[in-house]
């Protein structure tokens, strides 16, 4: 365990440094060629009610996905995190002037208040059809190395209580942010898919 520990930690240095090296010009035209893949996807193209989370800096900037989302008239949801323990909540946003209003975190993310309880909570309603996920490393075998604390992990399996079942998951990646092999243990979910630009 601890020698997994260790590797994962390694692994997230390592990841930390090839995407600090990656320009904000760079950044911004991956973040737009997986943003169009995922537009022509036919999983988000079906999907109705979607979580997607609003993007760091270092992380595939979300930001055109979510105008698209509104766009066609998709639910929108985003995490709430509980900084003290491995809890998330996905909460409907309304619109981009929605977002823009909520309060940042120490994280510098904006996400609904503790003490808001008026949104729409995905498995307290209709559950989720996709998930758009976040992490710090992925591999081809479809394994995420996330920040460490098992926010999405925890979700998933919530998720898999709702009625829908789990939802489909795509994890949004750099190009730099694939990995070899990602140290990974029974607790940590794959995910469906991940998307980033193919070197052709």
């Amino acid at each position: 365990m601890a020698a997994l520990r260790a590797a994962k930690q390694a692994l997230r240095k390592e990841v930390k440094r090839r995407v600090a090296t990656v320009t904000d010009d760079e950044k911004r035209r991956q973040s737009l060629v997986v943003s169009q893949k995922l537009f022509s996807h036919p999983k988000y193209m079906s999907s109705q009610r979607i979580a997607v989370f609003l993007s760091m800096k270092d992380e595939l900037n979300t930001q055109e996905i979510i105008k698209d989302m509104f766009k066609c008239g998709k639910s929108c949801f985003i995490p709430r995190y509980e900084s003290t323990s491995s809890h998330m909540d996905m909460l409907k946003v309304n619109s981009l002037q929605d977002i823009e209003t909520l309060p940042l975190t120490s994280w510098n993310i904006r996400q609904p208040a503790k003490e808001d309880d008026s949104r729409e909570e995905a498995l307290a309603s209709g559950g989720l059809d996709l998930i758009l996920m976040p992490g710090l490393g992925f591999d081809r075998a479809r394994n995420r190395l996330g920040r460490g604390k098992g926010f999405y992990d925890n979700y998933l399996e919530r998720c898999k209580k709702h009625p829908k079942g789990k939802p489909y998951t795509i994890a949004l990646a750099f190009k730099e942010q694939l990995c070899e092999k990602v140290p990974v243990d029974n607790h940590d979910v794959p995910i469906d898919e991940v998307l980033y630009e193919d070197e052709k």
